[in-house]
């Protein structure tokens, strides 16, 4: 049997807590008027689970550059997340302190993508890096780039 040198989707700690932010954001928002319900509800829920979902999505994908890509949305969408909260805060819909404690947990699952963008980041050849990366990346590290999953750690 071959060593997997990534991990699924749901082994990611940052896809579960963005999960977990999903079902909360749904319970919040099923709170507010009805006339959100189609407007901001809507659009709080949907960017919600785009965020695991892009991580889900690219998952399988064969190229680290598309893994890159999934992490960028997701973290695009974490963003918009913390905007229609920051809306429902200023309507009326969520007190100050539960907008600040869900803005808070949505800026560390952003780290977090942060982190797992530089870790994928080192897994491309140098050329095709959108930065350089201090860290060296040994020669055998890159023949594995079409190995399905999340790397397993910053160290691989």
């Amino acid at each position: 049997m071959i060593e997997s040198r990534f991990l699924d989707v749901e082994d990611l700690d940052v896809y579960r807590r963005l999960c977990q932010l999903h079902l909360e954001v749904c319970d919040l928002t099923s709170k507010w008027p009805q006339t959100e319900t189609y407007e901001l509800g809507a659009q709080a829920r949907r960017s919600s689970n785009s965020s695991p979902a892009q991580l889900a999505e690219k998952n399988d994908d064969r190229h680290i550059r598309n893994k890159v890509e999934g992490v960028n949305r997701a973290r695009g969408e974490a963003a918009e997340t913390i905007h229609h909260l920051f809306m429902a805060r200023l309507k009326g819909y969520i007190p100050e302190e539960q907008y600040r404690a869900f803005r808070s947990r949505y800026k560390e699952c952003i780290r977090m993508l942060n982190g797992l963008e530089k870790t994928l980041e080192r897994k491309l050849p140098a050329g095709e890096r959108r930065w350089q990366v201090s860290e060296p990346v040994p020669d055998d590290d890159q023949r594995g780039l079409a190995v399905p999953g999340w790397p397993l750690s910053a160290d691989t």
